[in-house]
């Protein structure tokens, strides 16, 4: 759809005046959360374009109380769901159980039932139960017995994992990576952040608690405008050209990463990066996108989508190594 230069005037005021409650999220889930701006932003472009979001970072850097604070923040449902090798997928999606007396089965949902699920540790739980959420997530529905059962809107999976501990752990199918949205690496905080941390730390148990700043309307909002945002044929030409450059590199004088690329993005790649970037404007109150907003999310869009081969491997050649060149030589518009 062509938008006139009122259009896009007008969509831009729009979006001013209707994201301003990014702000108070942000400022309300810093009163817990200290730094790790870039997780935050990256699950609230989650739930503003409607994806789920897989955190990867070793223990102790927030992740399960960031999440938790930004449901608190929304007055959301939040169910946690610790995946454990014994889980079974009764225990996520629910299952039938016997009411003696109504002489009759009746359905007990189980935590999959939320709009914030997390999905703490999915690594650890086999592939039965990895392949219960698969539904969920891309459906939003969930069947048990012979019933489907629609989830409540919005819904949003986020998952994390450990990167370290890999003993008992059953690695992510490439299907079921590519139902993310974004793979976010969430890293340490910095000296002067975690100094904060400790002196929050020792005050004891009442610590500062999250209120709820934002209406579940707002959000709802906030996601059908996020789609409206104005995203040029440029920009789309953009976003082509960074995800088939993954899949033919020599096509993009990138001769040098075809013999380490094992596979490149799916059209879900491309798909979800037009609807971070769009998310992305929307935070930086924006009606319309710039490649700066398809760069700064390609990374976390890409970096789960992309199979290296063991060519790469023998190389020391990682997934943000061949991002990087990808963007390094594709003609920004």
């Amino acid at each position: 759809m062509l938008l006139t230069a009122d259009d896009i005037r007008q969509l831009n005021e729009k979006i001013q005046y209707q994201s301003a409650f990014i702000d108070r999220l942000r400022d309300e889930t810093a009163r817990v959360i200290i730094g790790q701006h870039h997780m935050l932003d990256r699950l609230m472009i989650g739930l503003l374009s409607n994806g789920h979001v897989l955190l990867e970072g070793v223990p102790g850097l927030a992740k399960t109380l960031t999440i938790k604070s930004l449901s608190q923040a929304i007055h959301a449902k939040f169910s946690r769901i610790q995946f454990t090798p014994d889980l079974l997928p009764a225990d996520v999606i629910g299952t039938m159980i016997y009411n003696q007396q109504k002489n009759e089965f009746i359905v007990r949902k189980g935590p999959i039932f939320a709009n914030f699920v997390l999905a703490d540790e999915i690594n650890r739980a086999p592939a039965k139960v990895q392949s219960a959420l698969l539904e969920a997530m891309q459906e939003r529905q969930v069947t048990i017995g012979d019933t489907t059962h629609k989830l409540d809107e919005p819904f949003l999976v986020l998952a994390t994992q450990n990167p370290l501990e890999q003993e008992g752990t059953y690695p992510l199918p490439e299907a079921q990576q590519d139902r993310f949205i974004m793979k976010v690496i969430v890293d340490y905080p910095t000296k002067e952040e975690e100094q904060i941390i400790i002196r929050q730390n020792l005050q004891g148990e009442k610590g500062p608690q999250v209120s709820q700043v934002v209406t579940m309307q707002e959000i709802k909002e906030a996601k059908d405008l996020a789609r409206q945002i104005y995203m040029d044929e440029k920009v789309e030409n953009y976003i082509l050209d960074i995800v088939f450059a993954t899949r033919f590199p020599d096509k993009y004088k990138l001769e040098k990463l075809k013999p380490l690329i094992a596979y490149g993005g799916s059209p879900r790649a491309s798909i979800n990066l037009a609807l971070a970037a769009k998310a992305h404007a929307f935070l930086n109150k924006r009606g319309f996108v710039i490649p700066e907003d398809v760069r700064s999310i390609s990374k976390d869009v890409l970096r789960h989508r992309l199979g290296l081969t063991y060519e790469a491997e023998a190389e020391n050649v990682n997934v943000e190594n061949v991002i990087d060149d990808v963007l390094r030589v594709i003609q920004v518009p």
